[in-house]
């Protein structure tokens, strides 16, 4: 199990103050990782549970999309010395038919989802190639990376540039001992979804099609986070690990 390690290991998790981020945040901790939070409100919880755990916990208050990833990597730098992990976990959605969808909604979800992602990888890997050392690089793409879904145009061409922008990633970062992967959730209990949740036809048409028969919780993506950041996935770039209870299945 030494493998799952990852003691000595600080790991950056951006949105780690509810949802998705608290969850895999604290996962990394119980595997042995110090955290850097990058959040717009504090992370409160998130800080309790880790430093419960014996761990360190950094918050490190930025907004992305508009704060820059340099400066937010050196803030986080100046308080570790080090980073050896970056989740892209941070995210957001806006509903409406692509008829009437605004610009100022394109803009800020594909700011925060695609664009504030592709320069927080680079500044780490920049980090990690200056110190010589093997890193890990997880990005948090969506089943709708895979699909095209209804009435969240900017969400879904984020999440899908998300996608290939991990595969061109571990393709140019291997070399350097960097492995770029992505997580693809599916329906999960997190604030993107609760308008789902809260139409009940909707809702029931999104559980008929989920083999596991739930929405997915939180918790649901320990596992695959300690996975892809321990020594035991060295050997897996590139790769879009789906935690969807079966959804792209059907």
């Amino acid at each position: 199990m030494t493998r799952f390690s990852l003691e000595g290991q600080v790991a950056m998790v951006t949105g780690c103050n509810k949802g998705l981020g608290h969850a895999m945040a604290v996962a990394l901790a119980e595997a042995g990782a110090d955290v850097v939070g990058v959040n717009r409100t504090p992370a409160t919880e998130t800080r309790d549970r880790i430093e419960a755990l014996g761990r360190r916990f950094f918050d490190v208050d930025a907004e992305l999309g508009r704060d820059s990833a340099t400066t937010i990597v050196e803030r986080a730098l100046a308080r570790t010395g080090k980073l050896d992990i970056l989740v892209n976990n941070a995210g957001m959605i806006r509903r409406a038919p692509a008829l009437t969808f605004t610009e100022e909604d394109w803009d800020s979800v594909v700011d925060v989802n695609l664009k504030a992602a592709f320069f927080l990888a680079r500044q780490v890997a920049r980090h990690l190639i200056e110190r010589k050392a093997p890193g890990r690089i997880v990005n948090i793409a969506s089943v709708l990376s895979f699909q095209g879904g209804i009435r969240v145009p900017s969400y879904t061409a984020s999440k899908s540039g998300l996608l290939g922008l991990t595969r061109l990633l571990a393709n140019e970062w291997a070399a350097h001992g960097i492995t770029v992967n992505a997580i693809a959730p599916g329906y999960m209990v997190t604030d993107n979804t609760r308008a789902l949740r809260d139409d009940e036809v909707r809702s029931a048409e999104i559980l008929a099609r989920i083999p596991a028969g739930r929405w997915g919780k939180p918790e649901d993506l320990a596992g695959a986070v300690i996975f892809l950041c321990s020594p035991a996935a060295g050997y897996v770039n590139g790769h879009a690990l789906a935690v969807d209870g079966g959804w792209l299945a059907r």
